[in-house]
């Protein structure tokens, strides 16, 4: 489903990634873990379009398709999400009028029926009973007054809303509760399927206690350095990333 070769991007001339090499097929959830300033946020921003990034070399193929010339909106379309870590507030914007208007332009844009209010209504509805999103947060302008597990539950929403092919999280377990991110976690593995893959961002192996990879990736200093089984994570909680920081 993702192809990513030797993909270097970097920001107002800093080099950030340095050829990073990665492939995540369709049914796969695949962990990236690493230290601070290893690139892994950089990863997830160039996969969603962010346009601070300039990619310098390497290519990335989504479905067979370049995903690098995709504008962010296509890119969306095509079925790509990003989870942000920090889950930014939008005064002046119903929580519910940006759903409806997110699932309704992705519907259009693939030349399906726009959904009626009512159809809309039972759609939110049941999916936010499951995500423990309550009435009143939908009531709210987007993310406004929210706590951090709250905003988490709600990004969770949008992706089980929007149904997208590749879920990228990135650091999503940040700033939860342990009852926060079971309830997140629960979310995310609903979400699981064999056409469907996820790119799940994190320092922590607690999130991936819940969260069970089929692989994990050591990020540092802007490529993968190594590959394995769930079994890394509990490496890396146990010796810290000395050794690859060493390496790289």
């Amino acid at each position: 489903m993702l192809e990513i070769k030797d993909l270097h991007a970097e920001v107002d001339g800093n080099k950030i990634l340095r050829g990073v090499n990665l492939t995540v097929n369709a049914g796969e959830v695949h962990a990236i873990m690493g230290p601070n300033g290893s690139g892994k946020s950089t990863l997830s921003y160039v996969l969603a379009g962010k346009s601070d990034y300039d990619i310098t070399q390497g290519s990335v193929t989504f479905k067979g398709e370049n995903l690098l010339e995709m504008a962010p909106d296509e890119r969306a379309t095509a079925g790509v999400f990003l989870a942000f870590q920090y889950p930014i507030e939008i005064p002046g914007v119903a929580t519910m009028t940006f759903l409806r208007t997110a699932m309704n332009a992705q519907r259009k844009a693939r030349g399906e029926d726009e959904l009626h209010i009512p159809e809309f209504m039972k759609i939110v509805k049941q999916k936010a009973t499951e995500l423990n999103v309550t009435a009143d947060m939908l009531k709210r302008p987007l993310n406004v007054g929210f706590s951090g597990g709250e905003k988490k539950r709600n990004e969770i929403l949008q992706m089980a809303l929007l149904q997208p092919s590749l879920c990228v999280l990135d650091e999503t377990d940040s700033g939860l509760d342990i009852d926060a991110l079971r309830v997140v976690s629960q979310g995310v593995n609903a979400l699981r399927a064999p056409n469907r893959a996820m790119i799940v961002i994190t320092h922590y192996q607690r999130l991936l206690e819940h969260i069970v990879p089929d692989v994990v990736h050591v990020m540092s200093a802007g490529k993968i350095v190594k590959s394995g089984g769930k079994e890394l994570a509990l490496e890396l909680e146990e010796n810290g990333y000395a050794e690859y920081t060493n390496a790289a």
